[in-house]
C-alpha cells in the first residue's frame, strides 16, 4: 500500500519554535543526540548538548562529509514596465546540448530555469527591470511545474539577494550567516542548513579526534525544498539536482569506520553516487522508508518541515518508529526548528550504536 505523506509525516509545528535568526555564535545551537544505545525497550535515551560538542561523538577512523556548495544571490525583486512588482527566483542554469558529467559553475548571465511571480500575469517576452530602470530579466516560456525559462540580462551580484526561506520573516543582518564557513562553488538557491552550525574550530576538533573531513557538492534546488503535495509518497516527483562527489571523498567513505553526513543534501549526494556508480551527474533520488543506505551511518541535520521530503528522508534513515518521539522531545524541550534552528545527531536505524 502507498504511504500517505499527509498522515505519516505530519506533526504540529508551532509558529514560535521556527527560528527567525541563527544562533550566535554558530556552534551555540543546541544539539539533540540520539544514538540508540539502550536496548531495554523503553524510550530512546537522548543527550541534550551544543553543536560545539560535536567532536565528542566522533572517533579515529570516522569520516565527516560536508556539502561545500555556495548559495547564489538568486532572488530578484524587480518591476514590470507598467510599474507592477515581480519576483524571480533563479533555480539553475539552462544547459542546452548533451548532458555533461560534471556541471559547470553557475554563470553570471545566460538562460535559467526560474520561479516567477506572479507567473500568470507575466507573458513570455516580458522584460523585468531593476530599481534604476535597467533591464535585468527577460521572461520566456513556461516549463511546467511553475517553472519559467528566463534570460539574465545583468550581473546577478548587482541585483540579486540571498533567497531566505519564506518562513524567515526577519531581515538577515549579516548575509554570511546564510553561507557555511567552507562554502566554495556557487550553485545553490538554498543553503545546506545543517552546515551553517559548523565553525572552523569544530572542524579542527573533529580532525584532532582522528576523524577525516571531506566534501561533496550538491546544488540545492527545487528537488530539496519543494514540499510534498501528493497524497502518497509514490506520487511525489523529485526534481533533479546536480551533484559532485570527489573520488577522494568516496574512497575515504569506503574505508571509514563510520560516515557522518552533515545535512540531508550531503547524504543524498553520497547515496546517489553509491547507488548509480557515477561520482558526477544529476540526481532525483527520493530517500524514503525502504531505501537501502550504502554509505552514511550518522546524520547531523536540522529539524524539518512537516510533510517535507527532508522529514521523509530522516524517517527512512532513523526509522519510522524513532523520528516522531525525537521530534516530540525536541518540541517539549524548546528546540528551535527549520533553517536557522537547532540540530540533531542521529544514528541509522539498522545500526543504533554509538562510539
Amino acid at each position: 500500500m502507498p504511504v500517505s505523506a499527509s498522515d505519516e509525516y505530519h506533526y504540529h509545528l508551532p509558529g514560535p519554535v521556527v527560528a527567525q535568526r541563527p544562533a550566535e555564535p554558530r556552534s551555540a545551537a543546541r544539539l539533540l543526540v540520539a544514538l540508540g544505545r539502550d536496548e531495554g525497550g523503553g524510550p530512546e535515551p537522548v543527550d541534550h548538548r551544543r553543536v560545539a560538542d560535536l567532536a565528542d561523538y566522533v572517533e579515529r577512523g570516522d569520516v565527516v562529509v560536508v556539502n561545500d556548495t555556495r548559495v547564489l544571490p538568486a532572488r530578484l525583486l524587480l518591476n514590470k514596465e507598467t510599474g507592477g512588482s515581480a519576483e524571480v527566483l533563479l533555480l539553475e542554469p539552462v544547459v542546452d546540448g548533451p548532458a555533461v558529467e560534471e556541471p559547470p559553475a553557475a554563470p553570471e548571465a545566460g538562460e535559467w530555469q526560474a520561479l516567477v511571480r506572479p507567473s500568470r500575469r507575466i507573458a513570455p517576452g516580458t522584460t523585468l527591470f531593476g530599481r534604476q530602470g535597467e533591464p535585468v530579466v527577460l521572461v520566456g516560456d513556461r516549463l511546467g511545474d511553475d517553472r519559467r525559462r528566463v534570460r539574465l540580462l545583468a550581473p546577478l551580484d548587482a541585483h540579486g539577494t540571498l533567497p531566505l526561506p519564506p518562513y524567515i520573516r526577519e531581515p538577515l543582518v549579516e548575509p554570511a550567516r546564510y553561507q557555511t564557513v567552507y562554502a566554495r562553488r556557487p550553485g545553490s538557491v538554498a543553503a545546506p542548513t545543517a552546515g551553517l552550525h559548523l565553525t572552523r574550530e569544530i572542524l579542527a576538533q573533529l580532525r584532532q579526534k582522528g576523524a577525516e573531513v571531506h566534501t561533496v557538492d550538491l546544488a540545492v534546488g527545487l528537488g530539496t525544498f519543494r514540499p510534498i503535495t501528493a497524497a502518497h509518497l509514490d506520487d511525489h516527483v523529485m526534481h533533479e539536482e546536480s551533484y559532485r562527489v570527489p573520488a577522494s571523498t568516496m574512497a575515504a567513505c569506503e574505508r571509514a569506520r563510520r560516515v557522518l553526513a552533515v545535512g540531508t543534501t550531503t547524504l543524498r549526494a553520497l547515496e546517489a553516487a553509491a547507488l548509480t556508480g557515477h561520482l558526477h551527474g544529476r540526481t532525483d533520488l527520493f530517500v524514503r522508508p525502504g531505501f537501502e543506505f550504502r554509505v552514511v551511518d550518522l546524520l547531523f541535520t536540522n529539524f524539518h518541515l512537516p510533510r517535507s521530503s527532508l522529514l521523509v528522508l530522516l524517517a527512512a534513515f532513523a526509522g519510522q518508529q524513532r523520528w516522531r518521539p525525537l521530534y516530540e522531545t525536541a518540541l517539549a524541550e524548546g528546540y528551535r526548528f527549520l533553517s536557522f534552528g537547532d540540530a540533531m545527531l542521529v544514528s541509522r536505524a539498522a545500526d543504533r550504536a554509538g562510539p
